[in-house]
């Protein structure tokens, strides 16, 4: 799984995924600070199993990591290669979720310049060129498969899936866009385009720089996406990586742990007061966690060794957390943990109910699983 942070160039792309990551890719207010892809890895809270089954391991909390990648801001025209348009959409070929950050200021023009912007009108360009972007990609050689499509010598789903599998697309999603749609050949490849877009690059708002007046009011107005703040949400993290506060990913608020410099301290207040008391959180965390369970709709699996004790070989209690899509089942579970323990399935037993399960058996969020071999 990897999760895109796209949006306009100076929108707090680079700030998010730093947020998001504690990474150090490069921020400035101009555009394209971005050029190559910053890649990090955020995590995803969930509760932890040991508190239902009475097994001490944490404070109930886990953290499961999720790779990250920041791509150049996309500007009017990228699908036709403006800006760094073809460059930002390659990138993002293989994203399963995108976390589009939005300017909520409207500070910004749609060029990622000092200048009148709209958030609303940014939310939808972005959509609006992944559209015409997978469009394009439909469109290369389309003729000759249009051809074969008419003559019966293809299927329709499989004509578009020959082109558009390097998205990370399945032949059966594309199917079901086309069924979704009635579409049929000679259609414009732009609605089907859109409907393949809105199921294999499902995104997700982070309404960014909600510290701010503007911004506040412009979120009234729109009311689309979630209240964030990806520059507090970094200076709360850099602050306690130095062990300066107690702070964690998500939380409502911070305790400060020693005497800080009034220039700091003031800030840190500012944070508390204009975000933390406002919107609950800085919304960064709320973001990343929303991508991974509501958009991808993921669920969380620990595969132990010993299911009465819940440990591996080694002791250790509840090693490993792995995020699996929705409806994967054991023998899935056992590939995912390693590839000779997937050809040497053989059964599986759930550490809740105690009982054997098969490799049909479909997971939950939270399962236990020891994998026989």
């Amino acid at each position: 799984m990897k999760i895109g942070i796209v949006g306009k160039p100076s929108s707090g792309k680079s700030t998010f995924l730093n947020a998001a990551c504690l990474t150090d890719a490069q921020m400035a207010a101009y555009p394209f600070t971005t050029i190559k892809p910053n890649l990090g890895t955020a995590v995803v809270t969930v509760k932890c199993p040991c508190v239902d089954l009475g097994v001490k391991h944490c404070d109930g909390k886990r953290l499961v990591p999720v790779p990250m990648v920041d791509v150049a801001g996309l500007v009017p025209g990228a699908h036709e290669g403006k800006g760094m348009g073809n460059q930002f959409l390659t990138d993002l070929a293989d994203a399963d979720a995108l976390i589009h950050v939005v300017d909520y200021t409207g500070k910004t023009d749609a060029e990622g310049n000092p200048g009148q912007g709209d958030p609303a009108a940014d939310i939808q360009f972005l959509e609006d060129e992944l559209d015409h972007w997978i469009k394009g990609i439909i469109e290369k050689n389309w003729a000759v498969l249009y051809r074969k499509v008419e003559m019966n010598q293809f299927k329709l789903s499989a004509a578009v899936y020959q082109q558009v599998s390097g998205l990370k697309v399945s032949e059966e999603e594309v199917e079901k866009a086309i069924l979704a749609i009635n579409f049929k050949v000679g259609d414009d490849l732009l609605l089907l385009a859109r409907e393949i877009r809105k199921r294999n690059k499902k995104i997700i708002v982070a309404a960014n720089k909600m510290d701010t007046k503007e911004a506040q009011a412009n979120y009234e107005r729109v009311k689309k996406g979630i209240p964030c703040c990806a520059e507090a949400e970094l200076a709360l993290r850099r602050a306690a990586e130095k062990e300066l506060i107690s702070y964690h990913p998500g939380a409502s608020d911070f305790t400060t742990n020693k005497e800080l410099p009034e220039k700091q301290a003031h800030a840190l207040e500012f944070i508390r007061d204009n975000v933390l008391k406002k919107f609950g959180s800085t919304g960064v965390q709320e973001v990343v966690d929303k991508s991974v369970y509501e958009l991808l709709e993921y669920i969380v699996v620990y595969p132990v060794e010993d299911e009465g004790k819940l440990t591996d070989k080694k002791g250790r209690v509840l090693p490993d957390a792995y995020l699996m899509p929705k409806g994967s089942t054991a023998l899935q579970l056992a590939y995912k943990v390693h590839t000779d323990i997937g050809d040497k399935f053989i059964g599986a037993i759930d550490a809740r109910t105690k009982k054997r399960i098969g490799k049909e058996h479909e997971l939950k969020d939270g399962d236990v699983i020891r994998i026989l071999v």
